[in-house]
């Protein structure tokens, strides 16, 4: 653990953020399993906008890699395509 007063500071702002990162990261990855959970095309299709919109916030912000994101996105949308099967 450093000394000077600035590394004490940027070292309870690191903890600060990573818990918060951590809450967004955990609450899309819980929604998602949801999201993929439903046999409804109708509830799916109401849920898959809150979704789409928590994995764009994520890439936005780094949190996750954009084509990662893209690639969430696209298989959520293959999962309500076949619902409506």
């Amino acid at each position: 653990m450093a000394n000077h007063k600035s590394a004490k500071k940027r070292a309870r702002q690191n903890e600060k953020l990573r818990v918060h990162n951590r809450f967004y990261k955990k609450t899309a990855r819980t929604a998602i399993k949801k999201y993929r959970e439903l046999t409804e095309a109708k509830d799916a299709e109401k849920f898959l906008p809150k979704v789409v919109s928590m994995i764009d916030r994520l890439a936005k912000k780094n949190q996750i890699h954009k084509n990662k994101a893209a690639n969430l996105k696209r298989k959520l949308a293959l999962h309500l395509e076949n619902l409506k099967k």
